[in-house]
């Protein structure tokens, strides 16, 4: 390849399949260093658009989250190493957030289907959630991974071999390390959101159709990578930071302790930023990051629910 984005190879949006296996037969072959850009339907699989309403709304789980491939990667082998390079991610002009049944950290307090639609102009920072509050976009894919070494793995559970891992910090011009267990890699991605939580705690992001340009090198050298790994470079923040309001969540089970922290972090905000609760469960799920503050003081943890307070306009 020569040019830095050449974009000779191509997947289609219509390259797609709904589950990770070595069995499935690969859209492409290229070399390591090769550039190959994939064209993503969003997590519905378009069934949601940006003139959907939540009365319009038919969502079949069964055909969600499709990933696009997969890619065979001549020279990868087991125990290899695959880099994947974010060179260019360009979301839609627009993006979805929903609550769903039996889906999301909070799931049994909040039963109903609900449905926002974000609309933003390509190249936006922010996307609009209500007035008084917009929401830095920073796009990734939630879908990344290689072909598992055996059986057949739906494609929402991550596996040690990527998936969805649905990390918010593999953004453009992050590199993405996977560990190879096929011959070829078998690479897929797509999911693609304009914005996210550490958590995505209500079930969703900001879901949006991405044209997503990867970069491709096969590491004979790095036994280390038995998961995801992945290198960043310096965060170049797209609004001024303003600080954070954070919660502590306490239980001696890790989940319940993230529990905790998002469900007092919506009364706050329920009660501080006249948000409703579903308003409030929506924008914890594509604003609000989760931690792990304390691992080791047994019985309990301490998760923190962290409010970036450069979302506010007013």
């Amino acid at each position: 390849m020569t040019g830095e984005l050449d974009q000779s190879f191509h997947v289609h949006s219509g390259q797609s399949h709904l589950k990770w296996s070595k069995d499935i037969k690969p859209v492409l072959r290229v070399k390591s260093g090769e550039v190959v850009t994939f064209d993503a339907n969003d997590s519905s699989n378009n069934q949601i658009h940006k003139d959907s309403t939540l009365e319009t709304l038919y969502f079949d789980l069964a055909i969600c989250d499709p990933v696009y491939g997969p890619v065979y990667i001549e020279g990868a082998e087991p125990g290899d190493t695959l880099e994947v390079e974010l060179m260019k991610l360009d979301p839609a002009d627009w993006g979805w957030t929903a609550i769903f049944p039996d889906f999301g950290l909070l799931a049994d307090e909040f039963p109903d289907t609900q449905l926002k639609i974000w609309k933003f102009a390509k190249g936006s920072k922010t996307a609009e959630f209500k007035k008084g509050i917009e929401v830095p976009i920073r796009p990734f894919l939630g879908e990344v991974g290689v072909a598992p070494p055996e059986g057949e793995h739906s494609t929402i559970p991550p596996l040690d071999t990527g998936g969805n891992i649905d990390c918010r910090h593999v953004v453009e011009g992050t590199k993405l390390y996977l560990p190879v267990k096929v011959a070829g890699a078998l690479f897929s991605c797509g999911d693609g959101h304009a914005a996210q939580g550490d958590g995505e705690v209500c079930g969703t992001a900001i879901e949006t159709p991405m044209t997503a340009t990867l970069r491709f090198t096969v590491h004979k050298d790095k036994p280390w990578v038995t998961s995801p790994h992945y290198l960043t470079k310096p965060i170049t923040t797209t609004v001024p930071d303003k600080g954070t309001y954070s919660i502590l969540g306490i239980d001696s089970d890790l989940r319940e302790a993230a529990r905790k922290a998002i469900r007092s972090m919506i009364v706050y905000l329920t009660t501080t930023h006249s948000l409703t609760k579903v308003e409030a469960y929506m924008l914890c799920s594509v604003a609000v990051d989760l931690k792990i503050a304390e691992a080791v003081d047994m019985p309990n943890y301490a998760v923190a629910a962290t409010l970036p307070l450069n979302i506010f306009t007013e």
